[in-house]
């Protein structure tokens, strides 16, 4: 079956960076596009970042814009979310999901993503 397993999060000072991966599995990884959504406590849901089955194509939230970087290694089934200048706001459970999906911009709706991981943690302190 699909699997999306989440790693990388942690405790940052604001100001901070950490890397996000997620690995897949039980999928053709390059005919998925992968996203990054996080969810803050109280809050609902939200888009952090999308990239598109080749990698040439990104979308972001406004909130991460030129702070997050996400990118792929197909070959490695493998999804990344670089953070930089994290902020207290950036707390959240981080969720990678994937959707089969052959558009050149990335979907920002959760509810087109078909699968979804466990969640990583991020904290960061200010």
């Amino acid at each position: 079956q699909v699997q999306l397993v989440e790693s990388g999060g942690g405790l940052v000072q604001a100001g901070g960076s950490l890397r996000l991966s997620c690995a897949a599995s039980g999928l053709t990884f390059t005919l998925y596009t992968m996203g990054w959504f996080r969810q803050a406590p109280g809050k609902e849901r939200e888009f952090a970042a999308a990239i598109n089955r080749g990698g040439g194509g990104t979308s972001y939230a406004d909130s991460v814009k030129g702070r997050f970087t996400i990118s792929r290694d197909n070959a490695k089934k493998t999804v990344y979310l670089q953070m930089n200048s994290l902020k207290p706001e950036d707390t959240a459970v981080y969720y990678c999901a994937a959707t089969y999906d052959r558009t050149w911009s990335p979907p920002k709706q959760h509810d087109v993503y078909n699968y979804w991981g466990q969640g990583t943690q991020v904290t960061v302190s200010s």
